[in-house]
């Protein structure tokens, strides 16, 4: 097995080459290891430190060690205040500005959504609190992770109670039929979303969205320069009035942007509204 002395050296040394960054991965590094150690065995080497060799003669290494980066920690409804004030602030505001505009969808993506949790958990909000206030207004949902494996389990919408365990109990209920040990989500709740797999450093997807999750990701694990090209990414994909959540306790990298803190910020940040930046950009000149 790798040692943790072996594994700390050997993530600092690569992770900057794949634009990543080391303090991102201090709680995760051995999930990382147990990776590289089954590849260890695969390529027949016996250090680390070979491994290391093998990536300096073998460049095409680096996209299957960039794949073991990729570390999914998921549940549903993962930090209920985020949550509560989507349903009670944020989507009725979103709500009323798609209606405003005269469109009918509110469009939302999930970026890194490791195994259809946080969609699947917005789409069950959706249904049992708001789509009865909004009957004109269809949700749906873009789910996009880089890892292919997580995006098959998604699409299947079955989880063990365990990733269920802060979802109100109602919502269990109501919203899942048991199939052996796990719980499988109904399709009226699975209908909303589509899952496509996705690298978040490469273009994005077509259109713009309402409403964009990116936590516990970019903001963590990518370098700085990553960091400020996938900012820019999302505020680019953001509508007018447009919402991007980060995780609570990530940070934005500083630079001017066309996002504004949310009230009672929680890492959520909201575009200016189309009319509201002109009279900025007046007020300026």
């Amino acid at each position: 097995m790798i040692t943790d002395a072996e594994g700390v050296l050997f993530l600092q040394w690569c992770l900057p080459q794949l634009h990543l960054r080391w303090p991102g991965f201090r709680k995760v590094r051995r999930q990382v290891y147990k990776r590289i150690h089954r590849r260890l065995l695969e390529l027949s080497l016996r250090t680390i430190g070979a491994y290391r060799t093998y990536l300096e003669d073998h460049p095409d290494e680096w996209a299957t060690l960039d794949g073991f980066c990729w570390i999914s920690i998921s549940r549903f409804y993962r930090d209920q205040a985020v949550f509560q004030h989507l349903e009670h602030e944020i989507l009725p505001t979103l709500a009323r500005v798609v209606l405003g505009r005269g469109e009918s969808e509110l469009r939302c993506w999930s970026a890194g959504c490791a195994g259809g949790e946080e969609p699947y958990s917005l789409a069950l909000l959706w249904h049992q609190g708001l789509a009865s206030q909004f009957p004109a207004l269809r949700l749906r949902i873009l789910a996009t992770d880089i890892d292919s494996g997580s995006i098959e389990r998604a699409k299947r919408g079955c989880y063990q109670a365990t990733s269920l365990k802060q979802l109100p109990l109602p919502w269990r209920a109501q919203a899942f039929v048991t199939s052996g040990n796990k719980f499988c989500l109904k399709d009226k709740y699975r209908d909303a979303v589509t899952f496509l797999v996705h690298d978040l450093r490469q273009r994005a997807p077509d259109g713009l969205f309402d409403l964009i999750f990116c936590r516990n990701l970019a903001f963590t694990y990518f370098d700085p320069t990553a960091q400020r090209e996938t900012l820019e990414k999302l505020t680019n994909k953001l509508a007018s009035g447009g919402v991007l959540i980060i995780g609570k306790l990530e940070s934005l990298p500083g630079g001017k942007w066309e996002i504004q803190p949310w009230p009672r910020h929680m890492g959520i940040y909201r575009k200016l509204l189309a009319q509201t930046a002109r009279t900025v950009s007046v007020s300026q000149a």
